[in-house]
């Protein structure tokens, strides 16, 4: 079989402005190298290094104290990553800046004020600056390294391989209800806290690395739908047997709000893949939500938002006791609109023994009032909407975009019903962040990560819709066509190690 690389004569990356040859020391700095070229973790998964230790780091459950904070690992990787990704932002590295970029960052300020407000600067200085690297620093992690089709393949490929690794410890605890991560890990460092909960449905709810088995089920869940547009893109029994295992590890938190998650990507990838070829299944869908509302609104004596918390439980009493965080929690927020209570708790019933607020957008109006919650929910609406309607995609990036927009939307809606902090809140804003590039891209433009399959056509059956040039050399280098590299497996030139790539047919986007 011989090969032949075609120079590329367009910048193939955001980060860069030449051509290939005359981007490679620019490339290397930004851990932009193909497989063949060294054997570390970054050239393996394809994936930008940053990206890659942020990513293992949300489930190393390491609390390492430094002075007066309490860094886990992932925070390391934000506090050092957060400069170099705000010069990309301001250089225009990462796209032209978007109304989220903004709303993000401005929401991050006025809850530095809120808290200052509340608690004073002394006390508000500690817990202003980790909400800052935590939403600002993760966000524009996936805004700056999450810019094609391509990179976002390789994110979920190594985020579903860590939870594959997770599931064996997951299912082992399941059963036995013991900690074996964190009883090991602890050894070395601190780690966040083992909880003691007690079984549901005879089996034990796992917290794995995380600090409750519901951050634990939704971060198993949350790419879901993204895992079976991936994965279903091979044939057998993989295609369903990856998503499977996902979805299996997620459900055995045993929590409401994971398995809720599951349900709505399940129910949208479903409803898309059903009813594929009918142009406005969408509007359909739409149309008999505003319907249900409708029943709900009229034929209930629970408000929609009252009705969805009461009844995505496991039992009545987790509902009602949902209701009454509303409803105190709403009264804490018309008391004080503008900037909340800060860190303090709201006021409630003494038989609410715990100040705990299982929403994570009223908890945002309760701390720091009726501004931030609009900045934050007004910029992943606006996110998210604009991804609705972006147009001109080719047939890979925009089943991508529809999956990623499924993900996010089903993790909006689990906000309603548990709070996102610690690895579950930064996961949200890295996903948020690593959507954008939908936005920017279109069918003329590549990043370095998809570039190697346009580059190198195989002879034979080819790449659906790519050319077929002469075929030269058996031997090139993948940026230059060089001589110098050989290489041994056409697989290194295919991001999606998938030769040929296969059609889509099955998750059609537009009739």
């Amino acid at each position: 079989m011989k090969i032949v690389a075609r120079a590329a004569e367009a910048p193939l990356d955001p980060l860069t402005s030449g051509t290939a040859a005359e981007m490679r020391p620019r490339a290397s700095r930004y851990g932009l190298r193909s497989s063949h070229r060294s054997g570390t973790l970054q050239s393996k998964t394809g994936l930008r290094l940053p990206v890659a230790i942020f990513l293992i780091g949300l489930v190393i459950p390491w609390v390492i104290p430094l002075g007066t904070f309490n860094l886990s690992v992932y925070r390391f990787v934000l506090v050092g990553t957060l400069p170099l990704s705000l010069i990309m932002w301001v250089r225009g590295k990462a796209g032209r800046i978007r109304v989220p970029d903004i709303g993000f960052i401005l929401f991050s300020l006025w809850v530095g004020m809120t808290l200052v407000a509340a608690h004073g600067i002394d006390s508000a200085v500690e817990p202003a600056g980790i909400l800052f690297i935590e939403t600002v620093g993760a966000y524009f992690l996936g805004r700056c390294f999450i810019r094609s089709a391509g990179d976002l393949y390789k994110m979920t490929l190594l985020w579903a391989k860590v939870v594959i690794l997770l599931s064996p410890f997951a299912l082992y605890e399941w059963i036995s209800g013991s900690k074996p991560i964190l009883t090991a890990l602890s050894a070395i460092f601190p780690t966040v806290e083992i909880t003691t909960m007690g079984p549901r449905w005879g089996f034990w709810r796992v917290q794995g690395p995380f600090s409750h088995p519901i951050e634990f089920g939704l971060f198993c869940g949350s790419l879901l739908a993204v895992a079976y547009v991936i994965f279903g893109r091979r044939r057998g029994v993989l295609r369903w047997l990856l998503p499977a295992a996902v979805g299996a590890t997620a459900f055995l938190s045993m929590s409401s709000a994971p398995i809720a998650g599951l349900m709505i990507q399940t129910a949208l990838t479903g409803w898309n893949w059903f009813l594929g070829k009918i142009k406005y299944r969408w509007k359909i869908l739409w149309g008999l939500a505003f319907i249900a509302y409708l029943v709900v609104e009229f034929g209930s004596n629970q408000t929609p938002v009252k009705f969805y918390i009461s009844h995505f439980t496991f039992d009545a009493q987790t509902g009602w006791y949902r209701l009454a965080i509303w409803e105190f929690g709403s009264a804490s927020v018309l008391n004080h609109p503008i900037l909340g209570i800060g860190l303090t708790e709201y006021a409630r019933p003494s038989w609410m023994g715990s100040a705990s607020v299982d929403n994570f957008w009223l908890l945002i109006a309760i701390r720091h009032g009726i501004p931030a919650v609009v900045l934050m929910l007004g910029s992943c609406l606006w996110l998210t909407g604009a991804m609705a309607f972006k147009k001109g995609l080719d047939e890979k990036e925009d089943t991508f975009r529809l999956s990623l927009l499924i993900s996010l939307m089903a993790l909006f809606f689990v906000g309603c019903t548990v709070h996102f902090h610690g690895a579950t809140y930064v996961w949200l804003m890295f996903l948020l962040g690593s959507s954008v590039w939908t936005l920017d891209a279109s069918p003329g433009e590549k990043s370095l990560a998809d570039s190697s399959v346009e580059n190198f056509v195989v002879r034979g059956r080819g790449l659906p819709g790519r050319p077929r040039p002469r075929i030269d050399s058996p031997r090139c280098d993948v940026l230059t066509g060089s001589a110098d590299h050989p290489i041994n497996r056409i697989d290194d030139l295919l991001p999606w190690n998938i030769a040929p790539e296969p059609r889509l047919d099955n998750f059609r986007l537009y009739s």
